[in-house]
């Protein structure tokens, strides 16, 4: 069994030598890092009682990115301290990352596989699902694979898109064929996802919720916000029995 769906995995594929332009196909990623970052480091620290104000705070953290693309998140991640790992199914994203990466001077382990491949010694503190969940082909089989990924007591996170009609005409027709932020067919609404019902498989797999959090776009100021307002994007935590 796997969770791969190789038609999403080809059409990142295509488009993962543009991962590291801002103003190219995956410039809403590059707006949107800042508020992910900043929700996963704060939360970070604050479950695991790190002092924030060291230069380094999340030192000695083993992070696994799963769906890492070109690897947005894994180098930030990496220069606040952390130990991490990013793995991607598309062997072209994972090129780039390993590219970038070596450009960068930073030591980030990439590795081609899903999860369910994944060989490990020692399980993982944070388990990053970062607009991952509606791209693969089982998502009950995806977060069993994570549980077994993830220490006890550690944190996974899932940011990802919630279905409603609201998320269809935002997500979809505004993003894609409207705005055009996006590239048509990125998306598949039926793979979108409610709070309650990601609660309910990750509750089947030893997690429990933290905490939900709805995230919105400002268009004039160009910017993404925390919001109590859930019923597009939302990023939840879970946290391993």
């Amino acid at each position: 069994m796997t969770t791969i769906d190789k038609t999403e995995i080809e059409k990142f594929s295509k488009l993962a030598k543009d991962w590291w332009n801002p103003n190219g196909k995956f410039k809403p990623l590059h707006v949107f890092n800042p508020i992910r970052l900043g929700f996963i480091k704060e939360k970070v620290i604050s479950h695991f009682k790190i002092k924030p104000k060291i230069e380094e705070p999340l030192k000695d953290i083993r992070i696994l990115d799963i769906g890492c693309g070109g690897g947005l998140l894994c180098e930030p991640l990496k220069r606040l301290g952390a130990t991490i790992t990013g793995i991607d199914a598309s062997l072209k994203n994972i090129e780039v990352a390993k590219l970038h990466a070596k450009e960068m001077n930073l030591n980030i382990e990439y590795i081609h596989c899903p999860p369910e491949k994944l060989k490990i010694t020692k399980k993982f503190d944070v388990i990053l699902n970062m607009e991952v969940v509606e791209h693969v082909s089982d998502i009950n089989l995806f977060i069993k694979n994570c549980s077994e990924l993830t220490e006890k007591n550690g944190i996974m996170f899932v940011a990802t898109i919630n279905k409603n009609l609201k998320s269809y005409f935002f997500a979809i027709l505004g993003a894609e064929y409207i705005l055009r932020w996006l590239p048509i067919g990125t998306h598949q609404w039926e793979k979108f996802i409610t709070p309650s019902e990601l609660e309910n498989i990750a509750n089947k797999n030893n997690f429990v919720i933290d905490e939900l959090i709805g995230v919105k776009f400002n268009p004039l100021l160009k910017k993404w916000y925390k919001s109590s307002d859930n019923s597009v994007n939302y990023i939840s935590t879970f946290l391993k029995n």
